[in-house]
């Protein structure tokens, strides 16, 4: 004998729960599945923006790096101030032997920078010259959409 509620019937009402119940499940599972492969374009949009800034680097274009690079970047140092840097820092280190990607992290704030999208990119990095080092590049998502890079710090090993 089955019970009933109402006009329905207890088993088709709990039947009717778990097909809802299986419904949001399904929902959510969408959901995060859509949030995580938004988080992965832009880790992948941020490492393609800081890769093509890197080469601008190992071609010697500093000027153009700048010109390139992420308003908050443009801020911090003068076209002129950067050139100079990169030409005592970076040029003495000859060619780019090999570059890895070490970590990718997402960040919606970082120490004394505006609130925003960007990922810190480490590379574990090393030259013709024999120094090696962790490069970190930080591209930032501009308001018009696209990553520039906002920051780059080299640490030797």
């Amino acid at each position: 004998m089955a019970y009933s509620f109402g006009s329905m019937k207890i088993w088709r009402k709990i039947d009717l729960l778990r097909n809802v119940l299986i419904g949001f499940v399904l929902i959510a599972m969408i959901l995060v599945s859509v949030a995580s492969g938004a988080d992965t374009r832009q880790k992948e949009d941020a490492l393609a923006a800081a890769e093509n800034w890197l080469t601008m680097i190992d071609h010697g274009e500093y000027a153009k790096s700048w010109k390139e690079a992420a308003g908050y970047f443009k801020t911090v140092i003068t076209e002129g101030q950067w050139v100079q840097s990169m030409q005592e820092v970076r040029k003495p280190l000859g060619k780019l032997i090999s570059r890895k990607v070490k970590s990718l992290t997402p960040k919606t704030s970082l120490p004394n920078t505006p609130e925003g999208k960007y990922v810190v990119i480490q590379f574990e990095t090393s030259f013709e010259k024999g120094k090696s080092g962790l490069e970190t590049v930080t591209p930032q998502l501009e308001r018009d959409g696209k990553w520039r890079v906002a920051g780059y710090h080299i640490q030797w090993q």
